[in-house]
């Protein structure tokens, strides 16, 4: 690989240096452990199952009101747009991405700059949603991350140099990388971006050390999965045993199905918990039937990438209902007995609580005010009830350029998108950010062309109220209850936390960052950055104080993609910062 394609740059300060080099080695027992070691964040999710909950109780709803700006760090330079990243922080060094593939650490303690490394990208980077990156990986003595040009890329914690760079896919036919890589058992693993190109989405496994391919599974029905045995690849079985059950002709060879957000992982299940977006083309008149693996989570043995149970919660999606959101793994108790659960809200609108040991449905339940494309879901298997005419129509059946439109509620952005929930095991809760828009959709006859737009369908998306879009909300699993929810003027677009303090935290467009009462949705606390926030807040400790980062800079799909609801946000100004917060010492016995 060349390096000289990727530009580094490196801070001179020695102190930065020697904050940098005194920050241990992670490993796999950190990994496992993150949930329960607030000193630390070392994974995506702040654990492995993804729940977003901290230990933490320093701060909470009798002193959060004291909780003040410690430092506020830049990401520079004209390299904006949307700043979705999760900072990481080990030893007191923070690792944060930012938009264009960049790669910060600074000093946790002052806000200094130890390193950046920026990635020369290409001129014909093709992601569909902004040019955004959601955070890093941390294992042994290095840093990974994915690229818009799809590559998976290895730096030294102590210096940002790269150790190795590896080629995913190739970003001529429309893949990128905007998640952040997962360590299990010494791999770095990874999905791919796309679904808007006919991609065919896999998942991969890469030795953390010399970056060689171990796995790779493919996620659209009838792709051969590999191992790599001292570098040769042996076939591991088609996924789905073989070809054309659920697709027509040759669709499937184009079929979309990308996991563009990433995986979660549960150790008790050993079992690694990946969604899958849209198939391609949206026109789902061109590919009747179920189209796997798209818009579905699968469980994915970390071993070998094989399949052991998938779970299709929009089967043959005609709207763009992408499958990829986060599955997080939790117990609940029910007639005297433990439930091993994951539970996903999906794009669709329906929140869904699965069996994680198999995948089988426990239940379904609707998590925003509308839905219109379906009536229900089936009690026993989760399967939709589609709606009468709730499917946009059939070009052929017209003039042949365009079909009969629907109104159909959620817009194919989402009920939630991208943006991961948070669960709390003190209250039973899962803290979910949501929007509520409709749209206009209808098809078009499409064609593949490598490296095109693979749509078939033009769209237009409202609010669907005057007064808000965003609503965020905390749910009961158990019985489907909205048990509180607070309403937002623009969209939500960032991820949520939650504390062992019975706080809930997330940021708007509008620029502040939040604090809820956990319990009531009450609003103790805000905090405006100067752009709208889109990342994910995470908490932690240090020197005996708590606490709080997150990135802001606004950006994502929406001022993209939103039609309508763009002009609501279209006088918000971008920025590129990640600021961080504390609770002074002597606050945290205030009430």
């Amino acid at each position: 690989m060349r390096l000289n394609r990727f530009r580094i740059r490196i801070a001179v300060s020695t102190l930065a240096l020697a904050v940098s080099c005194g920050a241990q080695a992670v490993t796999d027992e950190d990994i496992l452990n993150d949930a329960n070691t607030p000193e630390d964040i070392v994974t995506y999710g702040m654990g492995t199952q993804g729940q977003r909950f901290s230990t933490l109780e320093h701060l909470n709803v009798d002193n959060i009101r004291y909780l003040q700006p410690a430092w506020a760090f830049s990401f520079g330079s004209e390299k904006m747009r949307g700043q979705e990243s999760q900072p990481m922080v080990k030893d007191g060094v923070m690792y944060v991405s930012a938009s264009y593939s960049r790669v910060y650490a600074i000093d946790a303690r002052t806000g200094e700059e130890i390193w950046q490394y920026d990635a020369r990208l290409p001129d014909g980077i093709m992601p569909c949603c902004d040019v955004v990156n959601r955070g890093v990986a941390l294992y042994g003595d290095k840093v990974y991350f994915g690229t818009l040009d799809a590559r998976l890329v290895a730096l030294n914690k102590d210096t940002g140099k790269p150790e190795w760079i590896k080629k995913v896919a190739d970003y001529q036919s429309g893949y990128a990388i905007t998640a952040a890589p997962i360590i299990i058992k010494g791999k770095v693993i990874t999905g791919v971006a796309g679904g808007e190109f006919g991609v065919v989405g896999k998942v991969e496994a890469y030795d953390a050390e010399t970056g060689d391919l171990a796995w790779t599974r493919p996620t659209v029905e009838g792709h051969m999965g590999y191992v790599y045995k001292d570098g040769k690849a042996v076939e591991n079985g088609i996924s789905g045993g073989k070809a054309g059950q659920t697709w027509p002709g040759d669709m499937w060879k184009t079929g979309g199905a990308a996991p563009w957000l990433g995986g979660t992982y549960d150790p008790e299940t050993d079992l690694l918990y990946f969604g899958t977006s849209n198939p391609s083309p949206w026109n789902s008149h061109l590919r009747p039937g179920d189209n796997l693996f798209s818009s579905s989570r699968l469980a994915l043995d970390p071993d070998d990438g094989s399949i052991k149970w998938y779970f299709q919660t929009t089967p043959h999606d005609g709207w763009d209902y992408d499958g990829v959101n986060e599955l997080i793994s939790f117990n609940y108790e029910e007639n005297g007995k433990t439930v091993m659960a994951a539970a996903t809200a999906d794009r669709n609108g329906f929140f869904y609580v699965l069996n994680r040991e198999n995948g089988d449905f426990i239940r379904g339940f609707p998590f925003v005010d509308k839905i219109t494309w379906a009536t229900g879901l089936d009690p026993e298997t989760g399967r939709p009830i589609y709606a009468e005419d709730g499917r946009p129509g059939d070009p052929s059946d017209t003039d042949g350029t365009k079909g009969k439109a629907v109104v159909v509620q959620p817009a194919f952005l989402g009920g939630k998108n991208w943006m991961p929930m948070a669960y709390s095991p003190k209250t039973g809760l899962f803290y979910v950010p949501s929007n509520e828009w409709s749209m206009d959709i209808w098809n078009e006859p499409v064609s593949y062309k490598r490296g095109g737009a693979f749509l078939g369908a033009g769209f237009t998306i409202r609010p669907a109220n005057d007064d808000y879009i965003g609503v965020l909300r905390a749910m009961d699993p158990k019985t489907g209850e909205e048990v509180w929810r607070h309403e937002n003027t623009a969209p939500l677009w960032g991820g949520v936390m939650t504390t062992a303090g019975d706080l809930v935290f997330t940021g708007t467009p509008e620029g502040y960052l939040k604090a809820f009462d956990a319990r009531t949705g009450e609003e103790l606390y805000r905090f405006n950055t100067g752009s709208g926030v889109v990342g994910t807040p995470v908490t932690w400790q240090m020197d005996g104080e708590q606490y709080v980062s997150v990135s802001s800079g606004w950006g994502g799909a929406v001022p993209l993609w939103g039609g309508e609801v763009a002009k609501v946000v279209k006088h918000f100004n971008q920025g590129g910062m990640v600021w961080t917060f504390k609770l002074p010492k002597d606050r945290v016995a205030s009430q």
